[in-house]
């Protein structure tokens, strides 16, 4: 499967925690990802956009992955039938059908999840440990293979792992004992322990390393199924890795600790009062591009290709990072103590304030400086990535030369109707968009636009009319989000030059779920599940009348 930006392709968002399948176990897998290729293919829409697959900490948050490389346990499709391994009897006993039923009720339930998958996962390991000791097992070839050429980060990574369990699973490895905060401490630390515990570390060890085979070979598996499909998959890739990462405790040379990347305040995004006044601080460290240029880049490009190997394409999570980012001189934690403070009261308990690098962007050479980086970065991504299509995010306070600078790489960055403004804050023409590009209504940050317009119309906002004159509504605004208005919304977004047109999942639907609010942390971020299975979509009539109408629709724009 190769995507051609020369060709008009649809394609559609799914966060995979939000699939409902008869066999999940609480949250999306793979099997539920399959799924929905099949889905995507019966219904001529193309690719498959899902959110970052890498594995998560306690926020549940893609974008605070404790691993750029290891994927997420909770990915894997978990059953007697996907991991030979796993007996019957011990499923059934581990995970009987009542609380399977209570799982698939409502929303993502991790804290019970996660630790039934990895119960499960353990009990399959068990029974692998035996194809370990027999050298004609054609698994235990394979995964040792995986072993050999994943050694660069699977060693450290599981070492880490197997660590997080002796601190409740959390990967605050500050706060661990300094014998083991980093991995040549670790592994001396571990030297010294009685045989007996060291053979327990070991197993474990094994056992995390055993889990990202499986998880790798079942994405391996679903993108050449997708492939075969004709629908391509596309990842994401976040500009940062979590302080409290593997990657962080394994590579500290790497990272500025000092500083905390985020974004400055903008117009549009003000979800609350630190945000509005001082911008997001997302806890990610500071990259150090001079330690990185050392050594090609290694740490960079080996991410980039574990991603590619398992993605037709991905997406770049804040391209704008590679130009300049916002960083903080405080952790996230500490937002509180600077709410209400002046810049010059934030500054004496500090010691400086948030501020842009490598450059400050204030000046025609400022900017120039930060445009030659990004380019030289971006320039790395695209050969480290080969023959995958890499599209960027450049959402938020864009500064003006980084979208001509992402045309002139061949990189799509992303056209939103209501972020794409006229000076008098009608939208630009949807005609008007480049080619090279990829246009959607919104992202797993924003809300749905059904659920605009219910806001819009409550509060009598002239943004409503902005939208209708955009699709070019004739008649009295609609009081509700009908079914017309929703079809003329989807037609005008599928007309534009755009190479590709993606619907997150909710806008196909015209439902008003938001998976993520950007900044204040929410136990509902992350956790909402679509209303019914894969499979019941098209049986369910206000699902299947608006896909029926979005489909003809793509039939009609000349899209594949």
């Amino acid at each position: 499967m190769r995507l051609d930006p020369l060709q008009k392709y649809t394609g559609i968002l799914v966060p995979l925690f939000a699939l409902r399948s008869d066999r999940d176990l609480g949250i999306g897998d793979t099997q539920a990802a399959r799924e929905m290729v099949d889905w995507c293919a019966r219904h001529k829409i193309s690719l498959l956009q899902l959110l970052p697959i890498n594995e998560t900490g306690d926020d549940n948050s893609p974008y605070n992955a404790i691993s750029s490389m290891a994927l997420d346990p909770t990915t894997i499709a978990v059953s007697p039938d996907t991991l030979p391994e796993l007996s019957k009897k011990t499923f059934q006993e581990l995970a009987p059908d009542s609380l399977l039923k209570e799982l698939r009720a409502g929303s993502v339930q991790y804290r019970k999840v996660k630790p039934l998958k990895l119960r499960l996962l353990r009990e399959a390991f068990n029974g692998f440990k035996k194809q370990l000791e027999d050298k004609t097992s054609e698994r235990a070839r394979r995964f040792l293979e995986f072993l050999k050429k994943n050694d660069h980060w699977v060693s450290d990574y599981a070492l880490f792992r197997t660590l997080m369990e002796l601190h409740d699973n959390l990967p605050l490895w500050e706060q661990w004992p300094e014998t083991y905060r980093d991995p040549d401490g670790a592994r001396a630390w571990l030297l010294e322990r009685p045989e007996a515990e060291r053979r327990r570390f070991s197993e474990t060890i094994q056992f995390y390393s055993y889990v990202q085979w499986v998880a790798r070979e079942q994405w391996l598996e679903l993108k050449a199924y997708a492939g075969a499909q004709g629908v391509a998959l596309m990842g994401d890739i976040p500009f940062g890795i979590g302080r409290y990462s593997a990657d962080v405790w394994g590579n500290r040379s790497l990272f500025d600790l000092y500083w905390s990347c985020g974004a400055p305040p903008e117009t549009f995004f003000k979800p609350d009062l630190f945000t509005e006044r001082w911008g997001q601080n997302w806890g990610i460290p500071l990259y150090r591009w001079n330690r990185m240029r050392e050594d090609n880049h290694h740490w960079w490009r080996a991410r980039i290709k574990g991603t590619s190997e398992i993605f037709h394409a991905f997406r770049i999570d804040h391209v704008l990072g590679f130009y300049r980012v916002y960083a903080f001189p405080w952790k996230p934690e500490d937002n509180h103590l600077y709410l209400h403070l002046t810049p010059e009261q934030a500054r004496g308990r500090s010691g400086d304030l948030p501020r842009f690098f490598p450059n400050d962007d204030k000046d025609g050479h400022s900017r120039w400086l930060n445009q030659e980086h990004g380019e030289a970065l971006l320039k790395m991504v695209l050969d480290a990535g080969g023959p995958t299509v890499v599209v960027a995010e450049d959402l938020g306070m864009v500064p003006d030369y980084v979208r001509p600078s992402l045309l002139q790489l061949g990189i799509s960055g992303f056209k939103i109707p209501i972020f794409e403004r006229e000076k008098d804050g009608s939208y630009k023409k949807a005609e008007e968009y480049p080619s090279l590009s990829i246009a959607t209504l919104a992202t797993h940050d924003h809300e749905p636009v059904a659920a605009l317009w219910q806001r819009w119309t409550l509060e009598k906002s002239a943004e409503a009319q902005h939208l209708l004159n955009w699709i070019g509504w004739k008649g009295e605004a609609p009081q509700i989000f009908t079914s017309e208005l929703h079809a003329a919304i989807c037609r005008k977004l599928l007309s534009c030059p755009s190479w590709l047109v993606i619907f997150m999942i909710t806008d196909l639907f015209g439902q008003i779920q938001r998976f993520n609010v950007p900044g204040p942390m929410s136990d509902s971020n992350w956790t909402e599940r679509l209303s019914c299975t894969i499979a019941q979509w098209d049986q369910n009539p206000e699902i299947g009348s608006k896909v029926e109408t979005v489909q003809k629709l793509i039939l009609g724009s000349g899209r594949k």
